[in-house]
């Protein structure tokens, strides 16, 4: 066997041990995500306008609605922890489409709204929006399809993509201020005086996260209610 040959193989040993190092790496990192509590359990095991189809939760009101938000969970958040806010708004008549998302993370299919569209056929107006790293990819999604949403709605997050800034609806806790850092537009900026990033949902304290000086429940009611008044 000659040396290159030699050298070849060992240099081969030496990636696919390092590749297989950075698949573990990542499985580990990725298994250990925010897992949703028993605020938003409770909700989903009562809420019978709830219904699993794939990896979507529905969220419907008892009225059949024409308005519809997709939604894109926040990085290593299990999906379910969004189940209390869209609730809340599927009672005021928004259906809301919840994706799961691989890995819990939307960066690996930004996309996913594609197949959201026709699981809800009587939905005339669609809108889009998620939270933390969900909101970046729901504007990056928005940003491609512009002809398909309505328009936008940002939690913990901050415009992705080029999206214009009047159809967007951006919210934030004045506790999470590193949002507003990145934030270079002025239209529809909500700030939440006391809240933080993680009570958006409901997967309890999030790494680096400020405490927050205000409920979960008035939070996302605050939300709930700036949501409306730009949809309607």
């Amino acid at each position: 066997m000659g040396k290159a040959s030699k050298k070849f193989k060992k240099f081969f040993k030496i990636g696919v041990g390092m590749f297989l190092l950075l698949v573990l790496g990542f499985f580990i990192y990725a298994s250990d995500y925010y897992e949703t509590d028993e605020d938003a359990v409770e909700i989903i095991s009562n809420n019978k306008n709830i219904r699993r189809e794939d990896k979507l939760t529905i969220f419907s009101s008892d009225e059949p609605s024409d308005k519809a938000l997709i939604f894109y969970p926040g990085a290593k958040v299990e999906h379910t922890a969004y189940a209390p806010i869209l609730s809340k708004l599927s009672e005021e008549g928004i259906t809301c489409v919840l994706v799961e998302m691989p890995f819990n993370m939307a960066i690996f299919n930004y996309d996913a709204a594609d197949e959201v569209f026709e699981r809800v056929p009587y939905v005339e107006d669609w809108y889009i929006g998620g939270h933390s790293m969900g909101g970046a990819m729901a504007s990056k999604y928005a940003s491609e399809n512009k002809d398909k949403v309505e328009g936008l709605i940002l939690l913990g997050a901050y415009m992705y993509g080029n999206y214009p800034p009047e159809k967007a609806l951006t919210i934030y806790g004045s506790l999470n201020p590193s949002v507003g850092e990145k934030i270079d537009y002025k239209e529809n900026v909500v700030i939440i005086e006391g809240g933080n990033h993680a009570q958006f949902g409901n997967y309890g304290e999030q790494k680096g996260d400020l405490p927050a000086t205000i409920g979960w429940k008035e939070q996302q009611d605050v939300t709930v209610r700036e949501i409306m008044d730009f949809i309607k």
